[in-house]
Protein backbone atom coordinates (compact mmCIF):
# COMPACT_ATOMS: atom_id res chain seq x y z
CA UNK A 1 0.00 0.00 0.00
CA UNK A 2 2.71 2.20 0.46
CA UNK A 3 3.22 2.45 -3.06
CA UNK A 4 -0.05 3.86 -3.64
CA UNK A 5 1.30 7.11 -1.46
CA UNK A 6 4.21 7.28 -3.44
CA UNK A 7 2.60 7.07 -7.14
CA UNK A 8 0.37 10.16 -6.07
CA UNK A 9 3.95 11.52 -4.24
CA UNK A 10 4.88 11.64 -7.76
CA UNK A 11 2.17 13.63 -9.06
CA UNK A 12 2.44 16.22 -5.96
CA UNK A 13 5.94 16.30 -6.76
CA UNK A 14 5.38 17.26 -10.74
CA UNK A 15 3.25 20.19 -9.61
CA UNK A 16 5.92 21.14 -7.45
CA UNK A 17 8.64 21.33 -10.01
CA UNK A 18 6.78 22.98 -12.77
CA UNK A 19 5.48 26.09 -10.26
CA UNK A 20 9.06 26.49 -9.57
CA UNK A 21 10.23 26.64 -13.26
CA UNK A 22 7.93 28.66 -14.56
CA UNK A 23 9.25 29.17 -18.16
CA UNK A 24 8.43 25.40 -18.04
CA UNK A 25 5.20 25.31 -16.73
CA UNK A 26 4.18 28.24 -19.35
CA UNK A 27 5.55 26.41 -22.29
CA UNK A 28 3.79 23.26 -21.21
CA UNK A 29 0.60 25.21 -21.00
CA UNK A 30 0.16 25.61 -24.82
CA UNK A 31 -0.38 22.17 -25.92
CA UNK A 32 -3.12 21.80 -23.41
CA UNK A 33 -4.91 24.71 -24.33
CA UNK A 34 -4.69 24.10 -27.87
CA UNK A 35 -6.12 20.56 -27.84
CA UNK A 36 -8.72 22.16 -25.51
CA UNK A 37 -9.93 24.82 -28.20
CA UNK A 38 -9.68 22.00 -30.76
CA UNK A 39 -12.22 19.52 -28.97
CA UNK A 40 -14.23 22.31 -27.61
CA UNK A 41 -15.04 23.05 -31.10
CA UNK A 42 -15.47 19.61 -32.04
CA UNK A 43 -18.21 19.16 -29.24
CA UNK A 44 -19.86 22.49 -30.20
CA UNK A 45 -20.40 20.99 -33.62
CA UNK A 46 -21.48 17.60 -32.40
CA UNK A 47 -23.81 19.21 -29.97
CA UNK A 48 -25.66 21.27 -32.80
CA UNK A 49 -25.27 18.52 -35.45
CA UNK A 50 -26.17 15.33 -33.02
CA UNK A 51 -29.90 15.46 -33.95
CA UNK A 52 -29.55 15.80 -37.81
CA UNK A 53 -27.24 13.04 -37.41
CA UNK A 54 -29.88 11.02 -35.92
CA UNK A 55 -32.65 11.59 -37.76
CA UNK A 56 -30.87 10.81 -41.13
CA UNK A 57 -29.48 7.71 -39.28
CA UNK A 58 -33.40 6.62 -38.22
CA UNK A 59 -35.02 6.89 -41.52
CA UNK A 60 -37.38 3.85 -40.63
CA UNK A 61 -38.80 6.31 -37.63
CA UNK A 62 -40.60 9.02 -39.32
CA UNK A 63 -43.55 7.82 -39.30
CA UNK A 64 -43.84 7.13 -35.76
CA UNK A 65 -46.17 8.56 -33.93
CA UNK A 66 -45.41 11.28 -30.72
CA UNK A 67 -44.20 11.06 -27.98
CA UNK A 68 -42.46 8.14 -28.95
CA UNK A 69 -40.48 9.90 -31.78
CA UNK A 70 -39.44 12.31 -30.14
CA UNK A 71 -38.54 10.28 -26.97
CA UNK A 72 -36.47 8.08 -29.06
CA UNK A 73 -34.51 10.27 -31.60
CA UNK A 74 -33.84 12.49 -28.49
CA UNK A 75 -32.36 9.55 -26.33
CA UNK A 76 -30.25 8.49 -29.40
CA UNK A 77 -29.10 11.89 -29.55
CA UNK A 78 -28.12 12.21 -25.81
CA UNK A 79 -26.35 9.03 -26.59
CA UNK A 80 -24.49 10.22 -29.23
CA UNK A 81 -23.35 13.37 -26.98
CA UNK A 82 -22.13 11.03 -24.48
CA UNK A 83 -20.29 8.66 -26.40
CA UNK A 84 -18.21 12.04 -28.30
CA UNK A 85 -17.64 13.51 -24.56
CA UNK A 86 -16.45 10.04 -23.61
CA UNK A 87 -14.53 9.56 -26.38
CA UNK A 88 -13.06 13.06 -25.51
CA UNK A 89 -11.92 12.44 -22.32
CA UNK A 90 -10.25 9.41 -23.43
CA UNK A 91 -8.11 11.25 -26.43
CA UNK A 92 -7.38 14.65 -24.76
CA UNK A 93 -4.52 13.09 -22.99
CA UNK A 94 -2.56 11.32 -25.98
CA UNK A 95 -3.73 14.27 -28.68
CA UNK A 96 -2.48 16.75 -26.25
CA UNK A 97 1.00 14.87 -25.91
CA UNK A 98 0.87 14.25 -29.85
CA UNK A 99 0.16 18.33 -30.39
CA UNK A 100 2.89 19.03 -27.76
CA UNK A 101 5.27 16.20 -28.45
CA UNK A 102 8.39 18.97 -28.70
CA UNK A 103 7.19 20.83 -25.62
CA UNK A 104 7.09 18.09 -23.25
CA UNK A 105 10.19 16.36 -24.30
CA UNK A 106 11.79 19.55 -23.57
CA UNK A 107 10.14 19.61 -20.23
CA UNK A 108 11.01 15.88 -19.58
CA UNK A 109 14.71 16.34 -20.30
CA UNK A 110 14.64 19.52 -18.23
CA UNK A 111 14.05 17.21 -14.85
CA UNK A 112 16.29 14.38 -16.08
CA UNK A 113 19.25 16.89 -16.23
CA UNK A 114 17.69 18.58 -12.80
CA UNK A 115 17.86 15.55 -11.07
CA UNK A 116 21.11 13.85 -12.85
CA UNK A 117 23.16 16.70 -12.54
CA UNK A 118 22.83 17.94 -16.26
CA UNK A 119 22.64 14.76 -18.25
CA UNK A 120 19.57 13.80 -19.96
CA UNK A 121 18.85 10.28 -22.23
CA UNK A 122 18.48 11.61 -25.72
CA UNK A 123 16.14 9.02 -28.18
CA UNK A 124 18.66 10.57 -31.35
CA UNK A 125 15.47 9.91 -33.46
CA UNK A 126 14.33 13.39 -35.76
CA UNK A 127 11.16 14.75 -34.66
CA UNK A 128 8.66 13.37 -37.48
CA UNK A 129 10.16 9.89 -36.08
CA UNK A 130 9.21 10.75 -32.71
CA UNK A 131 5.54 11.88 -33.65
CA UNK A 132 5.41 8.75 -35.83
CA UNK A 133 6.15 6.32 -32.51
CA UNK A 134 4.06 8.66 -30.23
CA UNK A 135 0.91 8.60 -32.78
CA UNK A 136 1.24 4.74 -33.26
CA UNK A 137 1.55 3.91 -29.71
CA UNK A 138 -1.25 6.04 -29.12
CA UNK A 139 -3.47 4.21 -31.45
CA UNK A 140 -2.00 0.98 -29.87
CA UNK A 141 -3.21 2.13 -25.96
CA UNK A 142 -6.54 3.57 -27.14
CA UNK A 143 -7.62 0.50 -29.10
CA UNK A 144 -6.92 -1.09 -25.80
CA UNK A 145 -8.76 1.53 -23.62
CA UNK A 146 -11.93 1.24 -25.77
CA UNK A 147 -11.50 -3.05 -25.85
CA UNK A 148 -11.55 -2.68 -21.64
CA UNK A 149 -14.50 0.35 -21.95
CA UNK A 150 -16.74 -2.03 -23.92
CA UNK A 151 -16.11 -4.68 -22.01
CA UNK A 152 -16.52 -2.64 -19.05
CA UNK A 153 -19.72 -1.34 -19.93
CA UNK A 154 -21.05 -4.22 -20.92
CA UNK A 155 -20.32 -5.63 -17.34
CA UNK A 156 -21.82 -2.71 -16.26
CA UNK A 157 -25.47 -3.24 -16.39
CA UNK A 158 -24.70 -6.36 -13.67
CA UNK A 159 -26.71 -5.08 -10.78
CA UNK A 160 -25.06 -4.18 -7.74
CA UNK A 161 -21.57 -4.69 -8.89
CA UNK A 162 -22.67 -3.12 -12.08
CA UNK A 163 -22.61 0.05 -10.20
CA UNK A 164 -20.19 -0.02 -7.54
CA UNK A 165 -17.08 -2.51 -8.82
CA UNK A 166 -17.03 -2.00 -12.53
CA UNK A 167 -16.60 1.76 -12.35
CA UNK A 168 -14.03 1.81 -9.77
CA UNK A 169 -11.99 -1.06 -12.02
CA UNK A 170 -13.35 1.43 -14.87
CA UNK A 171 -11.11 4.41 -13.15
CA UNK A 172 -8.20 2.05 -12.44
CA UNK A 173 -7.62 0.88 -16.19
CA UNK A 174 -7.88 4.49 -16.88
CA UNK A 175 -5.29 5.84 -14.35
CA UNK A 176 -2.96 3.10 -15.73
CA UNK A 177 -3.26 3.68 -19.47
CA UNK A 178 -3.10 7.15 -18.24
CA UNK A 179 0.05 7.05 -16.44
CA UNK A 180 1.46 5.09 -20.31
CA UNK A 181 1.28 7.87 -22.13
CA UNK A 182 2.47 10.14 -19.37
CA UNK A 183 5.55 7.91 -18.61
CA UNK A 184 6.33 7.65 -22.69
CA UNK A 185 7.56 11.16 -23.23
CA UNK A 186 10.81 9.75 -20.46
CA UNK A 187 11.08 6.24 -21.80
CA UNK A 188 10.66 7.19 -25.23
CA UNK A 189 13.93 9.24 -25.15
CA UNK A 190 15.94 6.04 -23.57
CA UNK A 191 14.75 3.77 -26.38
CA UNK A 192 12.15 1.89 -24.18
CA UNK A 193 8.96 0.08 -26.68
CA UNK A 194 5.64 0.08 -25.69
CA UNK A 195 5.60 -3.94 -24.50
CA UNK A 196 8.57 -2.67 -22.37
CA UNK A 197 6.61 -0.06 -21.46
CA UNK A 198 3.81 -1.91 -20.28
CA UNK A 199 5.75 -3.96 -18.71
CA UNK A 200 7.41 -2.36 -16.47
CA UNK A 201 4.77 -0.65 -15.48
CA UNK A 202 2.82 -3.56 -14.75
CA UNK A 203 6.00 -4.58 -11.86
CA UNK A 204 4.49 -1.27 -9.49
CA UNK A 205 0.75 -1.84 -10.58
CA UNK A 206 0.41 0.25 -7.20
CA UNK A 207 2.69 2.71 -7.56
CA UNK A 208 1.05 3.44 -11.13
CA UNK A 209 -2.28 3.72 -9.59
CA UNK A 210 -1.21 6.17 -7.13
CA UNK A 211 -0.38 8.55 -10.08
CA UNK A 212 -2.77 7.77 -12.24
CA UNK A 213 -6.14 7.29 -10.47
CA UNK A 214 -6.18 10.68 -8.88
CA UNK A 215 -5.21 12.49 -11.94
CA UNK A 216 -8.19 10.47 -14.45
CA UNK A 217 -10.40 11.86 -12.25
CA UNK A 218 -8.91 15.40 -12.46
CA UNK A 219 -8.93 15.15 -15.81
CA UNK A 220 -12.35 14.68 -16.20
CA UNK A 221 -12.77 18.41 -15.79
CA UNK A 222 -11.05 19.81 -19.40
CA UNK A 223 -9.80 22.96 -17.92
CA UNK A 224 -8.10 21.02 -14.96
CA UNK A 225 -6.22 18.59 -17.29
CA UNK A 226 -4.60 22.03 -19.00
CA UNK A 227 -3.30 23.04 -16.15
CA UNK A 228 -2.05 19.91 -14.64
CA UNK A 229 -0.80 18.35 -17.94
CA UNK A 230 3.25 19.32 -17.56
CA UNK A 231 2.92 18.66 -13.60
CA UNK A 232 1.97 15.47 -14.83
CA UNK A 233 4.88 15.41 -17.15
CA UNK A 234 7.45 16.35 -14.92
CA UNK A 235 6.26 14.03 -12.31
CA UNK A 236 5.84 11.02 -14.75
CA UNK A 237 9.32 11.43 -15.76
CA UNK A 238 10.58 11.73 -11.72
CA UNK A 239 8.45 8.01 -11.86
CA UNK A 240 10.39 6.68 -14.19
CA UNK A 241 13.78 7.45 -12.88
CA UNK A 242 12.61 5.75 -9.98
CA UNK A 243 11.22 2.46 -11.56
CA UNK A 244 14.57 2.95 -14.38
CA UNK A 245 16.46 3.12 -10.71
CA UNK A 246 18.50 5.93 -11.99
CA UNK A 247 19.59 7.37 -8.87
CA UNK A 248 19.71 11.45 -8.19
CA UNK A 249 22.74 13.20 -8.72
CA UNK A 250 25.20 13.42 -5.54
CA UNK A 251 25.69 16.98 -4.35
CA UNK A 252 29.59 18.01 -5.40
CA UNK A 253 31.69 16.97 -1.85
CA UNK A 254 33.04 20.67 -0.16
CA UNK A 255 37.23 20.76 -0.49
CA UNK A 256 38.47 20.00 2.85
CA UNK A 257 40.29 23.12 4.45
CA UNK A 258 43.52 22.79 6.95
CA UNK A 259 44.55 25.50 8.83
CA UNK A 260 43.02 28.31 6.31
CA UNK A 261 44.85 26.42 3.59
CA UNK A 262 42.43 24.21 1.13
CA UNK A 263 43.49 20.72 -0.30
CA UNK A 264 43.54 20.03 -3.91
Amino acid sequence: MRDLGAGFGYLVKGQRWVTGHGRSLGVGLLPGLVTLVLYAAALTGLAYGADDFVGWATPFADGWSSPWLSLFRGFLTALVFAFGLFLAVITFTAVTLLVGQPFYEKLSEDVDRAESGGEAPESGLPLWRELWISARDSVRVLTRVVLYGILLFALGFLPVVGQTVVPAIGFCVSGFFLTEELTAVALQRRGVELAERLALLRTRRLLVLGFGVPLTLAFLVPFVAVFLMPGAVAGATLMVRDLREETPASPEPEPESTGGLTTA
